[in-house]
């Protein structure tokens, strides 16, 4: 079994070096994919991101796992396969948002915020692009945190996320299972719990 996982925005590969250890330590091939939002276009990433999964999927089984906007770029390069490419026994997204993040929406004019996110970041805070990123057909898990943050508490008026997502903005009638876990958005990808539901579930 093949796995690969992408990021969220403003990390890196090494975030996820604690759920590729557990992978690899059960017999998975287990590899990560690297962008960098502030100077990468979402398209041409997502592109790159097409054309690595290609490759994958002339080899053996293989799932997807994406942790916040990785979530929404294997979407989108799943979209943009070529016809007749086989497709992952299973996509894990963790922490992902499937609607338009309300954080992302609150600063998408704030410098900072577009000097770190670039047009990711753009994306994240657009109806429209949000809504044109095609739906998943082939079996859906998804992982959300239930671990608010004191810093953003007051975007979230009590309703369940992880300190920067709304569970709300992660559910579609298309993923087929959802999972909580008490744990804060960042920390996802390096979670035990998280790893071993995957695990379970590949």
């Amino acid at each position: 079994m093949q796995a690969l996982f992408i990021h969220g925005m403003g990390r890196s590969p090494l975030s996820c070096w604690p759920l590729l250890r557990r992978l690899r330590a059960n017999g998975v091939h287990a590899s990560a994919f690297g962008y960098l939002a502030a100077t990468q276009h979402f398209a041409k990433i997502s592109a790159r991101l097409a054309t690595r999964i290609a490759a994958m999927a002339g080899g053996d089984d293989y799932v997807l796992i994406g942790h916040s906007l990785g979530g929404v770029l294997l979407r989108a390069a799943l979209a943009a396969l070529p016809p007749g490419t086989r497709q992952p026994t299973r996509v894990f997204l963790l922490g992902s948002p499937v609607h338009p993040s309300r954080l992302a929406i609150r600063y998408r004019s704030n410098p900072l915020y577009l000097l770190v996110t670039g047009d990711c970041g753009q994306l994240l805070a657009s109806e429209d692009r949000m809504s044109r990123i095609a739906a998943l057909s082939v079996p859906t898990t998804a992982i959300l945190g239930e671990q608010p943050i004191r810093l953003t508490s007051s975007q979230f008026a009590g309703e369940p996320n992880d300190g920067i997502v709304a569970a709300a903005e992660t559910q579609a009638d298309w993923i087929g299972e959802e999972i909580r876990v008490p744990v804060m958005h960042s920390f996802l990808p390096g979670n035990r719990r998280v790893a071993e539901l995957i695990l379970a579930r590949i």
